[in-house]
């Protein structure tokens, strides 16, 4: 368990990781001076989505297609009257 979690914060660091990493220590900035809890709670959970990489941060927010299911596949058309 050590060596995934270890692999999933030094995986490739994009663009949309440094942002929600920056988004998040933004919001916990900001939370913590309006001393309000929720606001350090929803930028710890941002700033978490980047450092361990799950979520949107972690590239995982679009469904992979398969072409190869799609390739050959036969198509009955029917007329209809």
């Amino acid at each position: 368990m050590y060596e995934s979690l270890k692999s999933r914060i030094l995986s490739p660091w994009r663009f949309t990781r440094w942002l929600y990493l920056v988004m998040g220590v933004t919001i916990v900035i900001q939370g913590f001076y309006a001393h309000q809890t929720m606001g350090i709670a929803l930028g710890g959970y941002f700033a978490a989505m980047a450092i361990f990489g799950f979520g949107c941060a972690g590239g995982n927010c679009n469904v992979p297609v398969n072409p190869e299911k799609y390739k050959n596949t036969e198509v009955d058309y029917e007329e209809i009257k």
